[in-house]
């Protein structure tokens, strides 16, 4: 091939590149792999209203595309991106158990301040040691728990080393 006409090609690889970027883009928008809908995720923490697959905006700003001479190759660099894209199995480390509850915490802030004034509670909590599952369950049973409150204390009580599925939600792939 002489430099003129694979200087063209590399052109149009990078158009190509540039176009399906902004329809991967698009998929966002869409809610969907191009015409296969994503599947809507019944939870209590995810407002009805708002696009799936989208929280802070991340996932979507992070796609990208590297070209060879004859070819597009997409990418996200977040380490989430493939089990949203794919689908996977998701093992409960003791690390993700403090994150929930942690979010337990801030999105059962009114009900812990009630129970602080239950001083006998209080007591009762410490004297058991809340950081046992165990005791975190007994601590948290009686309380009056929003349902996003309710869903990170449940998040919070999986035993280490359960496997979650999670069914995929396409942004990025091989068109058919």
């Amino acid at each position: 091939m002489n430099k003129d006409v694979q200087k063209l090609f590399r052109l149009i690889v990078q158009d190509i590149g540039v176009d399906m970027k902004d329809e991967f883009d698009l998929n966002f928008e869409r809610q969907a792999f191009f015409s296969e809908a994503w599947q809507r995720r019944k939870s209590p923490i995810r407002n009805e209203d708002r696009a799936i697959l989208t929280d802070s905006g991340q996932l979507r700003s992070s796609i990208g595309f590297r070209t060879t001479e004859n070819s597009v190759t997409f990418f996200s660099n977040l380490p989430y991106a493939g089990i949203h894209n794919d689908g996977g199995e998701i093992v409960v480390t003791k690390r993700m158990k403090m994150f929930f509850r942690r979010k337990f915490y801030e999105a059962a802030k009114s009900a812990l301040e009630r129970k602080k004034q239950d001083t006998s509670s209080v007591k009762r909590s410490r004297r058991k040691g809340n950081l046992s599952d165990g005791g975190f369950y007994a601590w948290t049973r009686d309380m009056p728990l929003t349902p996003e409150a309710e869903f990170w204390r449940n998040m919070a009580l999986m035993k280490e080393g359960t496997h979650n599925q999670d069914s995929p939600s396409p942004f990025l792939g091989i068109l058919s």
